[in-house]
């Protein structure tokens, strides 16, 4: 197993560190019922993969994942069998890193944005409650600290609180911002932010959105005219859809993820609230089930607690002992 995370990752000793301590809980429950189902075994049967399938549903994995990595355990056990118990964390390690996607080429990997063209125009959602415009606020800051120009967009004006909060992240992280206060047209207010962002010369644009899911055609509708109204100023905007998800809410994130994909193009996910959970195999399943790379994950409460995502490293701290 540690010799699969040395050859596949490019996290530093500190990353990995971070990373494993936040999912402490995630990796000692899952850990705790694969020891047990592997205990004295010496091949994998049908009684240890129908347990290994309730450990991962148990997990959060979720059930598509789970059956996807059932299916290519079979065959692992079938093509190479069953030696010794790390075996078992080995091939969870890299069946699960085939399953998640990577980050694509045009979308920026990192704070950088080194080699994309600026304004790079990031559209954020998600329902409210996830702590997206804390995780907006965070990116901001992090973007500032690059020396990026940065201007958010406060688009979701369904809630004042919403607002505020991002005026309290701009004068936090030293950007911009466009605000046109509670009930204005959130279209409005992201094309007046990609205006003054492409007329400032920023470097990065962060449009906030309202995370309203009790209008699921109202919801669409109204990314939809975002996304039209943003084209009319820069024709390539937004450059980059996150769906913000609560590790916490297990279950519920699943659902989230699949009616936002219907909503909008969704390019990347950041997770928050990871440390802590015992849950955190959602970021697994729904990164897998709806074909979305993980960007960022939320490891805290400070801005450097929004951690851009390593996937051995964050695979390596569930599977291994």
């Amino acid at each position: 197993m540690f010799n699969w995370f040395k050859k596949k990752s490019n996290a530093t000793e500190e990353e990995v560190q971070i990373t494993r301590k936040a999912l402490d809980k995630t990796r000692t429950g899952f850990l705790a019922k694969l020891g047990r189902l592997i205990s004295g075994k010496n091949e994998i049967d049908a009684d240890v993969l129908d347990e290994l399938e309730e450990a991962l549903l148990t997990s959060d994995v979720g059930v598509d994942t789970t059956l996807a990595i059932i299916k290519e355990m079979e065959a692992k056990a079938k093509n190479e069998g069953f030696h010794q118990p790390d075996d078992l964390n080995r091939w969870l390690a890299e069946i699960t890193d085939n399953l998640m996607p990577e980050i694509p080429q045009n979308i920026a990997p990192d704070f950088t944005l080194n080699g994309f063209k600026r304004p790079y125009v990031v559209l954020v959602v998600g329902v409210n409650g996830v702590g997206k415009t804390t995780t907006i606020g965070k990116m901001a800051y992090q973007y500032a600290q690059q020396g990026h120009k940065v201007v958010l967009g406060a688009a979701d004006t369904f809630r004042a609180a919403a607002v505020d909060q991002l005026t309290i992240w701009k004068e936090r992280a030293g950007v911009e911002i466009v605000s046109h206060g509670m009930n204005a047209d959130p279209a409005a207010v992201a094309y007046d932010a990609v205006k003054k962002g492409v007329e400032s010369q920023a470097d990065i644009i962060i449009i906030d959105t309202a995370g309203r899911l009790h209008n699921k055609v109202g919801l669409m509708n109204e990314l939809s005219k975002i996304n039209r109204v943003i084209k009319k100023f820069k024709e390539d905007a937004p450059n980059e859809v996150i769906l913000v998800i609560d590790a916490t809410t297990g279950q519920n994130a699943f659902e989230q993820a699949k009616e936002f994909t219907k909503a909008t193009h969704v390019t990347t996910l950041a997770v928050t609230k990871l440390d802590g959970t015992a849950k955190g195999g959602v970021v697994i399943g729904v990164s897998h089930a709806e074909n979305i790379p993980v960007k960022y994950i939320g490891l805290g409460e400070q801005a450097s607690d929004l951690k851009l995502f390593e996937k051995q490293a964050f695979i390596h701290s569930i599977f291994s002992a």
